[in-house]
Parts: structure tokens; C-alpha cells; sequence
């Protein structure tokens, strides 16, 4: 039986505040791991924050304030570009937790059981980061990183479709499209334990892609919209950036980004 004093909007918020990363990654897996067993009571009671809690390293600074990062190639560029990942999974943690907590109340559980899934996959992904780090002579937390991912979050709290439309759907997409190389490249010069969790990553993003187009596609039936179309009048109007190729197309598909989501974007 759900605790009466617990419920899933509660143990998500407490989440998002907790600084610490490995306190993060286990409140995170406990939310996920409780709802599932239904130790939660399935009540939205309480609002999401608006920024979740940071630790005090890594420094944030702003996107154009960040340094220039190599390829990869040299040891201190491998570990550069694995802090940048190790920080993007750390966001995308809060991501998740947010989508549930902040969208569950008006879509179902279905949808809380999907975005806490994605969430305990991204607390996975930055601890298997973290400890490359470690391994490398090296630390989360050791490097600056800027917080442009949270935009995307405060930019779309309004607004269901327009989450999905961005976050799994742009960014998480955009991870299909440039991790294949990433692992090229990391195999490369030897690192082959870097490639595995890259690899790992990839496979499980395919998934969190998937899990955007199948609710947005939900949410447009419901609205009477064309999914693609919608799709690419959200990006337009909530997403800073570009989607450009090249695209990793039997990823995309594999996720639900057909060709009729693709066409004209780029």
C-alpha cells in the first residue's frame, strides 16, 4: 500500500532539490523504484520547482562563456568531453523528474511509470560517467559546465507538447545523431571502456526518444494536430538552436522520428 504520507509529487520534488550527485542518483532511483512498487501515493500535491538544486562544482557558466572543448583525441580532451556528457546526464536527470512530476497529474500514470524510467536511466548514465571520470584521474565537478539544458525545461513548463517537442525530441534526439561518432572515436585511441558506456547511453536514449514521440503524438490527437506538423511549429517557436544534420536516421526511426517528422527541418 502507497505511504499515506508520501506522495509521487512530493518524492519527486525532494529529488529535484537534492544537491549532492550521489544523493541525486539514489533519491532518483528510490522515486522510480517506489512508484513501481507502489509505495506512492499517485497524488500531485505539490508544485515542481522552478530550478532544481545544483552543487557547488561544477561552476556554470554561460554557454558562450564556456571553453573550447577538443575532439576527444588527446587524454585531457577525452576527459573534457566526458565531463560535458557526465553534466548533460546529471541535467537530464531533472529533466525527467520534471516531466513527471510536473505533467503526470494531467496525463496518467503511464506517463509518471515512462519519465521515472527515463530519469533512473539518466541517474545510471551520469554514475557510470562519474566513476570514467574518476578512473581518467579526474572529477565530476572538476570542469565548468553551463546550464543551457535547464532552459529548455523553463522555457516549455507551460506547455506538455512543447516539452516533448524539445527535450526528447531535439535534444535527446540530437544525442542519436552525434554519439555514434563520439564512440568512433573513443575506440579510436583505445578507450574502449569510454565507448561501452556511450554505447549504453545511445541504446537507452533510443528509448527516451521514443517515449517523446509516442505522449506528443498522444497529446496531438487529443488537440486534433498533425504530429509532424505540430512538432515542427514547436521547435520553431520554443527552440533556440538548429536541427541540422547529418541525422542518424535508423536511430530516429527506431524512435519514431519518421521521415514525415524530418523532411524540410534541416
Amino acid at each position: 500500500m502507497p505511504d499515506a504520507g508520501m506522495t509521487v509529487a512530493r518524492a519527486i520534488r525532494a529529488a529535484m532539490l537534492t544537491a549532492d550527485p550521489r544523493a541525486k542518483v539514489m533519491a532518483t532511483r528510490a522515486v522510480a523504484r517506489d512508484w513501481a512498487a507502489g509505495q506512492l501515493a499517485p497524488l500531485f500535491d505539490v508544485a515542481m520547482p522552478d530550478v532544481p538544486a545544483r552543487p557547488a562544482r561544477p561552476e556554470l557558466l554561460p554557454p558562450t562563456a564556456m571553453p573550447r572543448r577538443g575532439r576527444g583525441g588527446s587524454a585531457r580532451g577525452r576527459i573534457a568531453l566526458i565531463h560535458a556528457l557526465a553534466h548533460i546526464e546529471f541535467t537530464a536527470i531533472d529533466l525527467a523528474l520534471d516531466a513527471a512530476g510536473r505533467f503526470g497529474g494531467e496525463r496518467g500514470p503511464d506517463f509518471v511509470t515512462d519519465w521515472l524510467s527515463v530519469a533512473a536511466d539518466e541517474a545510471m548514465h551520469f554514475s557510470l560517467l562519474a566513476r570514467r571520470l574518476i578512473t581518467l584521474g579526474s572529477h565530476y565537478g572538476a570542469l565548468p559546465a553551463h546550464d543551457g539544458l535547464w532552459d529548455a525545461a523553463r522555457d516549455t513548463a507551460h506547455d506538455l507538447a512543447a516539452r516533448l517537442a524539445v527535450v526528447p525530441m531535439v535534444l535527446e534526439a540530437r544525442a542519436l545523431d552525434v554519439t555514434p561518432t563520439m564512440i568512433e572515436r573513443f575506440t579510436a585511441v583505445g578507450d574502449v571502456r569510454s565507448a561501452r558506456i556511450l554505447q549504453r547511453i545511445l541504446d537507452d536514449e533510443i528509448r527516451h526518444v521514443r517515449f517523446g514521440t509516442i505522449h506528443f503524438s498522444a497529446v496531438c490527437a487529443e488537440r486534433g494536430d498533425s504530429p509532424a506538423q505540430a512538432w515542427k511549429m514547436l521547435v520553431a517557436r520554443h527552440f533556440r538552436g538548429l536541427v541540422k544534420p547529418p541525422f542518424n536516421d535508423s536511430a530516429r526511426t527506431s524512435a519514431g522520428l519518421s521521415y514525415e517528422f524530418m523532411a524540410g527541418v534541416a
